[in-house]
Protein backbone atom coordinates (compact mmCIF):
# COMPACT_ATOMS: atom_id res chain seq x y z
CA UNK A 1 0.00 0.00 0.00
CA UNK A 2 2.82 2.64 0.43
CA UNK A 3 5.74 3.45 -1.56
CA UNK A 4 9.45 4.09 -1.05
CA UNK A 5 11.21 6.74 -2.66
CA UNK A 6 13.62 5.15 -3.92
CA UNK A 7 11.25 2.37 -5.97
CA UNK A 8 11.71 2.11 -9.19
CA UNK A 9 9.00 3.88 -11.33
CA UNK A 10 6.67 1.74 -13.56
CA UNK A 11 3.58 3.44 -15.10
CA UNK A 12 4.00 6.92 -16.33
CA UNK A 13 0.20 6.83 -17.19
CA UNK A 14 0.22 11.17 -14.90
CA UNK A 15 2.92 12.10 -15.10
CA UNK A 16 5.27 10.59 -17.25
CA UNK A 17 3.78 12.92 -20.84
CA UNK A 18 4.45 16.42 -18.82
CA UNK A 19 7.74 15.55 -17.54
CA UNK A 20 8.89 14.58 -21.48
CA UNK A 21 7.92 17.96 -22.02
CA UNK A 22 9.21 19.35 -19.60
CA UNK A 23 6.02 21.10 -18.00
CA UNK A 24 4.57 20.26 -14.48
CA UNK A 25 3.97 16.85 -13.49
CA UNK A 26 0.19 16.00 -13.47
CA UNK A 27 -0.36 14.61 -10.23
CA UNK A 28 -3.82 13.44 -8.16
CA UNK A 29 -4.77 15.41 -4.92
CA UNK A 30 -6.58 14.75 -2.21
CA UNK A 31 -7.55 16.96 0.60
CA UNK A 32 -6.87 16.35 4.38
CA UNK A 33 -9.89 16.78 6.97
CA UNK A 34 -11.27 16.10 10.00
CA UNK A 35 -13.73 13.04 10.98
CA UNK A 36 -15.66 11.93 13.89
CA UNK A 37 -14.34 8.60 14.13
CA UNK A 38 -13.76 5.66 16.97
CA UNK A 39 -10.79 3.13 17.49
CA UNK A 40 -11.56 -0.50 16.60
CA UNK A 41 -10.65 -3.93 17.62
CA UNK A 42 -11.63 -6.81 15.06
CA UNK A 43 -13.39 -9.87 16.58
CA UNK A 44 -14.38 -12.48 15.54
CA UNK A 45 -18.03 -13.42 14.69
CA UNK A 46 -20.03 -15.92 13.00
CA UNK A 47 -23.19 -16.33 10.74
CA UNK A 48 -26.43 -17.38 12.49
CA UNK A 49 -30.04 -17.82 11.99
CA UNK A 50 -33.31 -16.68 13.50
CA UNK A 51 -34.87 -20.06 12.86
CA UNK A 52 -33.60 -23.43 12.40
CA UNK A 53 -35.60 -26.87 13.44
CA UNK A 54 -37.58 -29.71 12.81
CA UNK A 55 -41.01 -29.19 11.32
CA UNK A 56 -43.31 -31.49 12.86
CA UNK A 57 -46.82 -33.30 11.45
CA UNK A 58 -49.97 -32.32 13.31
CA UNK A 59 -51.90 -35.42 12.97
CA UNK A 60 -50.88 -39.51 13.09
CA UNK A 61 -50.66 -41.44 9.71
CA UNK A 62 -49.00 -42.86 6.91
CA UNK A 63 -47.07 -40.63 4.84
CA UNK A 64 -48.13 -41.12 0.82
CA UNK A 65 -45.93 -37.71 -0.44
CA UNK A 66 -42.87 -36.52 0.19
CA UNK A 67 -42.35 -33.13 -1.63
CA UNK A 68 -39.46 -31.94 0.26
CA UNK A 69 -36.19 -32.01 -1.33
CA UNK A 70 -32.50 -31.79 0.67
CA UNK A 71 -31.22 -28.33 -0.85
CA UNK A 72 -34.41 -27.19 -2.19
CA UNK A 73 -35.47 -23.83 -1.44
CA UNK A 74 -39.33 -23.45 -0.13
CA UNK A 75 -41.61 -20.65 0.71
CA UNK A 76 -43.93 -20.27 3.16
CA UNK A 77 -47.01 -22.60 2.63
CA UNK A 78 -45.36 -24.89 0.25
CA UNK A 79 -46.02 -28.53 0.86
CA UNK A 80 -43.24 -30.90 2.24
CA UNK A 81 -44.96 -34.03 3.38
CA UNK A 82 -48.48 -35.34 3.36
CA UNK A 83 -50.31 -38.05 5.23
CA UNK A 84 -52.56 -40.19 3.82
CA UNK A 85 -55.93 -38.34 3.98
CA UNK A 86 -58.18 -41.12 3.40
CA UNK A 87 -58.70 -41.76 7.39
CA UNK A 88 -58.71 -38.55 7.99
CA UNK A 89 -61.67 -38.16 5.50
CA UNK A 90 -64.15 -40.62 6.93
CA UNK A 91 -63.31 -39.67 10.70
CA UNK A 92 -64.62 -35.86 9.37
CA UNK A 93 -67.97 -37.51 7.69
CA UNK A 94 -68.57 -39.48 11.01
CA UNK A 95 -68.48 -36.36 13.01
CA UNK A 96 -70.27 -34.55 10.60
CA UNK A 97 -73.32 -37.53 11.14
CA UNK A 98 -72.54 -36.68 15.16
CA UNK A 99 -73.70 -33.27 14.81
CA UNK A 100 -77.08 -34.26 12.48
CA UNK A 101 -77.60 -36.88 15.47
CA UNK A 102 -77.45 -34.19 18.28
CA UNK A 103 -79.11 -31.57 15.95
CA UNK A 104 -81.82 -33.75 15.88
CA UNK A 105 -81.36 -34.72 19.33
CA UNK A 106 -82.21 -30.94 20.26
CA UNK A 107 -84.94 -30.56 18.23
CA UNK A 108 -86.96 -33.67 19.72
CA UNK A 109 -85.85 -31.89 23.47
CA UNK A 110 -87.28 -28.37 21.86
CA UNK A 111 -90.90 -30.11 21.16
CA UNK A 112 -91.18 -31.87 24.04
CA UNK A 113 -90.47 -28.42 26.37
CA UNK A 114 -92.87 -26.83 23.98
CA UNK A 115 -95.27 -29.25 24.84
CA UNK A 116 -94.82 -29.59 28.73
CA UNK A 117 -94.70 -25.66 28.19
CA UNK A 118 -98.52 -25.65 27.12
CA UNK A 119 -99.74 -28.88 29.53
CA UNK A 120 -97.67 -26.18 32.80
CA UNK A 121 -99.96 -22.86 31.57
CA UNK A 122 -103.61 -24.66 30.89
CA UNK A 123 -103.17 -26.16 34.41
CA UNK A 124 -101.59 -22.93 36.28
CA UNK A 125 -104.94 -21.05 34.68
CA UNK A 126 -106.87 -22.63 36.47
CA UNK A 127 -105.72 -21.43 39.67
CA UNK A 128 -108.33 -19.90 41.63
CA UNK A 129 -111.35 -22.44 39.93
CA UNK A 130 -112.84 -25.45 41.41
CA UNK A 131 -111.13 -27.58 38.61
CA UNK A 132 -107.34 -26.36 39.75
CA UNK A 133 -105.55 -29.39 41.26
CA UNK A 134 -102.42 -28.88 43.31
CA UNK A 135 -101.39 -32.54 42.37
CA UNK A 136 -101.79 -31.99 38.78
CA UNK A 137 -100.13 -28.57 38.91
CA UNK A 138 -97.05 -30.00 40.34
CA UNK A 139 -96.93 -32.83 37.53
CA UNK A 140 -96.81 -29.95 35.07
CA UNK A 141 -94.58 -28.16 36.69
CA UNK A 142 -91.84 -30.77 37.18
CA UNK A 143 -92.22 -32.02 33.51
CA UNK A 144 -91.34 -28.86 32.23
CA UNK A 145 -88.40 -28.28 34.27
CA UNK A 146 -87.45 -31.93 33.13
CA UNK A 147 -87.99 -30.72 29.38
CA UNK A 148 -86.12 -27.89 30.03
CA UNK A 149 -83.21 -29.92 31.76
CA UNK A 150 -83.35 -32.20 29.15
CA UNK A 151 -82.94 -29.02 26.40
CA UNK A 152 -79.60 -28.13 28.18
CA UNK A 153 -77.88 -31.88 27.72
CA UNK A 154 -78.98 -31.91 24.16
CA UNK A 155 -77.37 -29.00 23.11
CA UNK A 156 -73.97 -29.65 25.31
CA UNK A 157 -74.40 -32.88 23.08
CA UNK A 158 -74.49 -30.69 20.44
CA UNK A 159 -71.75 -27.91 21.37
CA UNK A 160 -69.23 -31.49 21.85
CA UNK A 161 -70.42 -33.12 18.15
CA UNK A 162 -69.32 -29.89 16.64
CA UNK A 163 -65.79 -29.30 18.49
CA UNK A 164 -65.22 -32.89 17.22
CA UNK A 165 -66.33 -32.64 13.82
CA UNK A 166 -64.03 -29.18 13.52
CA UNK A 167 -61.18 -31.44 15.42
CA UNK A 168 -61.79 -33.61 12.25
CA UNK A 169 -61.73 -31.00 9.73
CA UNK A 170 -58.43 -29.97 11.24
CA UNK A 171 -56.81 -32.71 11.25
CA UNK A 172 -57.23 -33.07 7.61
CA UNK A 173 -56.77 -29.57 6.65
CA UNK A 174 -53.07 -30.54 8.20
CA UNK A 175 -52.95 -33.74 6.59
CA UNK A 176 -50.27 -31.50 4.39
CA UNK A 177 -47.50 -30.54 5.92
CA UNK A 178 -46.38 -27.15 4.85
CA UNK A 179 -43.40 -24.54 5.66
CA UNK A 180 -43.93 -22.33 8.46
CA UNK A 181 -41.25 -19.99 6.62
CA UNK A 182 -38.69 -19.27 3.67
CA UNK A 183 -36.11 -21.61 4.11
CA UNK A 184 -33.46 -24.28 2.51
CA UNK A 185 -34.64 -27.98 3.31
CA UNK A 186 -31.87 -29.40 5.43
CA UNK A 187 -32.81 -32.62 5.92
CA UNK A 188 -35.75 -34.87 4.90
CA UNK A 189 -36.83 -36.98 7.79
CA UNK A 190 -39.41 -39.38 6.60
CA UNK A 191 -40.37 -42.04 3.66
CA UNK A 192 -43.47 -42.76 1.78
CA UNK A 193 -45.21 -45.66 3.51
CA UNK A 194 -44.01 -44.59 7.00
CA UNK A 195 -46.40 -44.31 9.94
CA UNK A 196 -45.49 -41.56 12.06
CA UNK A 197 -47.09 -40.27 15.15
CA UNK A 198 -48.62 -36.97 15.91
CA UNK A 199 -45.30 -35.11 16.61
CA UNK A 200 -42.78 -36.26 14.82
CA UNK A 201 -40.43 -34.14 12.80
CA UNK A 202 -40.42 -34.54 9.04
CA UNK A 203 -38.66 -31.62 8.14
CA UNK A 204 -35.82 -29.67 9.25
CA UNK A 205 -35.64 -26.27 7.40
CA UNK A 206 -33.42 -22.85 7.65
CA UNK A 207 -34.57 -19.94 7.25
CA UNK A 208 -32.44 -17.83 5.15
CA UNK A 209 -34.51 -14.58 5.27
CA UNK A 210 -33.50 -14.14 9.05
CA UNK A 211 -29.66 -14.18 8.68
CA UNK A 212 -27.97 -12.17 11.81
CA UNK A 213 -24.25 -12.13 12.82
CA UNK A 214 -23.18 -13.09 16.80
CA UNK A 215 -20.18 -11.86 17.88
CA UNK A 216 -18.73 -12.77 21.35
CA UNK A 217 -17.58 -8.85 22.49
CA UNK A 218 -15.51 -8.38 25.65
CA UNK A 219 -17.76 -7.52 28.32
CA UNK A 220 -15.44 -3.96 28.97
CA UNK A 221 -16.37 -2.82 25.47
CA UNK A 222 -20.47 -3.15 26.40
CA UNK A 223 -21.03 0.20 27.38
CA UNK A 224 -19.97 1.30 23.43
CA UNK A 225 -22.30 -1.01 21.93
CA UNK A 226 -25.70 0.50 21.83
CA UNK A 227 -28.16 -0.98 19.34
CA UNK A 228 -28.64 0.55 15.65
CA UNK A 229 -24.78 1.02 16.07
CA UNK A 230 -23.58 0.55 12.60
CA UNK A 231 -20.33 -1.31 11.84
CA UNK A 232 -18.01 -2.71 9.24
CA UNK A 233 -17.86 -6.46 9.02
CA UNK A 234 -16.01 -9.12 6.81
CA UNK A 235 -15.88 -12.42 5.62
CA UNK A 236 -13.13 -14.44 4.98
CA UNK A 237 -13.26 -14.17 1.63
CA UNK A 238 -13.00 -10.48 1.70
CA UNK A 239 -16.93 -9.10 1.03
CA UNK A 240 -17.15 -5.94 3.00
CA UNK A 241 -20.93 -4.84 4.40
CA UNK A 242 -22.39 -3.20 7.19
CA UNK A 243 -23.84 -4.14 9.85
CA UNK A 244 -25.73 -2.75 12.69
CA UNK A 245 -26.09 -3.90 16.21
CA UNK A 246 -29.66 -5.50 17.39
CA UNK A 247 -29.47 -6.86 20.55
CA UNK A 248 -26.87 -7.40 23.47
CA UNK A 249 -27.98 -10.67 25.17
CA UNK A 250 -27.87 -10.06 28.95
CA UNK A 251 -24.99 -13.57 29.34
CA UNK A 252 -21.86 -13.57 30.10
CA UNK A 253 -19.29 -16.73 29.89
CA UNK A 254 -17.02 -16.45 32.70
CA UNK A 255 -14.24 -17.97 31.35
CA UNK A 256 -13.70 -15.30 28.28
CA UNK A 257 -15.79 -12.28 30.31
CA UNK A 258 -17.69 -12.34 26.84
CA UNK A 259 -21.05 -11.05 25.66
CA UNK A 260 -23.20 -12.48 22.59
CA UNK A 261 -24.36 -9.64 20.68
CA UNK A 262 -26.45 -10.04 17.73
CA UNK A 263 -26.11 -7.59 14.08
CA UNK A 264 -28.36 -7.26 11.65
CA UNK A 265 -27.15 -8.20 8.05
CA UNK A 266 -29.72 -7.59 5.58
CA UNK A 267 -26.94 -7.96 2.92
CA UNK A 268 -26.57 -11.61 3.63
CA UNK A 269 -29.73 -12.49 2.89
CA UNK A 270 -28.64 -11.77 -0.80
CA UNK A 271 -25.18 -13.52 -0.85
CA UNK A 272 -25.21 -16.47 -2.60
CA UNK A 273 -22.17 -18.08 -0.61
CA UNK A 274 -23.52 -17.35 2.40
CA UNK A 275 -24.04 -19.70 5.26
CA UNK A 276 -25.05 -20.61 8.76
CA UNK A 277 -21.68 -20.50 10.72
CA UNK A 278 -19.68 -18.79 8.13
CA UNK A 279 -16.79 -16.77 10.06
CA UNK A 280 -16.95 -13.03 10.26
CA UNK A 281 -15.11 -10.33 11.55
CA UNK A 282 -16.56 -6.99 12.71
CA UNK A 283 -15.09 -4.06 13.78
CA UNK A 284 -15.74 -3.11 17.39
CA UNK A 285 -15.54 0.64 18.72
CA UNK A 286 -13.14 0.52 22.05
CA UNK A 287 -13.78 4.26 22.75
CA UNK A 288 -15.99 7.21 22.20
CA UNK A 289 -16.39 8.39 18.22
CA UNK A 290 -13.65 11.64 18.50
CA UNK A 291 -12.59 14.17 16.17
CA UNK A 292 -9.52 12.89 14.20
CA UNK A 293 -7.22 15.06 11.21
CA UNK A 294 -6.88 11.95 8.67
CA UNK A 295 -4.71 11.54 5.57
CA UNK A 296 -5.01 9.44 2.35
CA UNK A 297 -3.24 6.28 2.87
CA UNK A 298 -1.71 6.44 -0.62
CA UNK A 299 -0.23 10.17 0.39
CA UNK A 300 1.72 8.66 2.44
CA UNK A 301 5.72 7.48 1.18
CA UNK A 302 7.97 6.23 3.27
CA UNK A 303 11.13 7.83 3.80
CA UNK A 304 14.14 7.29 5.95
CA UNK A 305 13.52 8.40 9.60
CA UNK A 306 9.45 8.12 8.85
CA UNK A 307 6.64 9.24 6.63
CA UNK A 308 6.43 11.84 4.50
CA UNK A 309 3.89 13.32 2.55
CA UNK A 310 4.49 15.99 -0.19
CA UNK A 311 2.29 19.12 -0.35
CA UNK A 312 1.36 21.36 -3.23
CA UNK A 313 1.82 24.79 -2.56
CA UNK A 314 2.18 27.25 -4.95
CA UNK A 315 1.78 25.20 -7.71
CA UNK A 316 5.13 23.05 -6.31
CA UNK A 317 5.18 19.56 -4.23
CA UNK A 318 6.66 19.98 -0.86
CA UNK A 319 7.63 17.05 1.43
CA UNK A 320 6.77 17.18 4.93
CA UNK A 321 7.24 14.90 7.37
CA UNK A 322 4.72 13.50 9.24
CA UNK A 323 3.27 11.49 12.44
CA UNK A 324 0.50 8.82 12.14
CA UNK A 325 -1.73 7.53 14.17
CA UNK A 326 -4.72 5.27 13.83
CA UNK A 327 -5.75 4.02 10.41
CA UNK A 328 -9.08 5.15 9.74
CA UNK A 329 -10.45 2.69 6.59
CA UNK A 330 -8.33 4.50 4.05
CA UNK A 331 -6.88 7.31 5.47
CA UNK A 332 -4.66 7.92 8.56
CA UNK A 333 -4.88 10.06 11.83
CA UNK A 334 -2.51 12.55 11.60
CA UNK A 335 -0.64 13.29 14.66
CA UNK A 336 1.75 16.17 13.28
CA UNK A 337 3.10 17.65 10.46
CA UNK A 338 -0.10 18.77 8.05
CA UNK A 339 -3.13 20.85 8.89
CA UNK A 340 -6.92 20.75 8.01
CA UNK A 341 -7.33 21.53 4.26
CA UNK A 342 -3.84 20.98 3.03
CA UNK A 343 -3.93 19.98 -0.39
CA UNK A 344 -1.47 16.22 -0.81
CA UNK A 345 -0.15 14.23 -4.00
CA UNK A 346 -1.90 10.68 -3.87
CA UNK A 347 -0.88 9.92 -7.47
CA UNK A 348 2.28 10.05 -8.85
CA UNK A 349 4.03 11.01 -5.86
CA UNK A 350 7.07 7.72 -5.78
CA UNK A 351 8.88 9.92 -8.71
CA UNK A 352 8.61 14.13 -7.43
CA UNK A 353 11.20 15.86 -6.01
CA UNK A 354 11.13 18.79 -3.39
CA UNK A 355 10.04 21.91 -5.32
CA UNK A 356 8.78 20.36 -8.17
CA UNK A 357 6.15 21.95 -10.32
CA UNK A 358 3.21 20.17 -10.17
CA UNK A 359 -0.64 19.79 -12.52
CA UNK A 360 -2.93 18.97 -9.71
CA UNK A 361 -6.25 16.65 -10.49
CA UNK A 362 -8.77 15.58 -8.00
CA UNK A 363 -7.86 12.06 -7.22
CA UNK A 364 -11.52 11.81 -5.62
CA UNK A 365 -12.95 12.27 -1.99
CA UNK A 366 -13.36 8.93 -0.58
CA UNK A 367 -15.94 8.13 2.24
CA UNK A 368 -17.66 10.82 3.76
CA UNK A 369 -17.02 11.94 6.99
CA UNK A 370 -17.74 9.18 9.65
CA UNK A 371 -16.76 5.93 10.18
CA UNK A 372 -14.17 3.70 12.49
CA UNK A 373 -10.23 3.22 13.40
CA UNK A 374 -8.39 0.81 13.57
CA UNK A 375 -4.42 0.62 14.98
CA UNK A 376 -1.50 1.20 12.18
CA UNK A 377 -0.07 -2.44 12.76
CA UNK A 378 -3.92 -4.49 12.25
CA UNK A 379 -4.11 -2.56 8.96
CA UNK A 380 -0.73 -3.24 7.27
Amino acid sequence: MFRYISLPVISLMLAGPALGQGGPSAVGVETVDVRRLAETVPIFAEVVTGRDGEVATRVSGSVSVVDAVEGNTVSEGDPLVTIDPELLSILLRRAEAEVSVAEAGLGVARARADTSRVAFDRVAGLQGTSAFSGGRFDDAQGELLEAERLIAEAEARLAVARAAEAEAAYNLERATVSAPFDGVVLEVLVNPGEFIQSGAPVVRLLDTTTLEIEASVPARFIDLMEPGLAVDATTETGEQFEVAVRALLPIETAATRTRPVRFAAPDLAEARTTAVGQSVTVMIPVDAPRDLLTVPKDALVQAQGGWTVFVVEDGAAQPRTVEIGLAVGDRFEVVSGLTDGDVVVVRGNERLRPGQEVAPVTAGLGPGPGGTAESPEASN
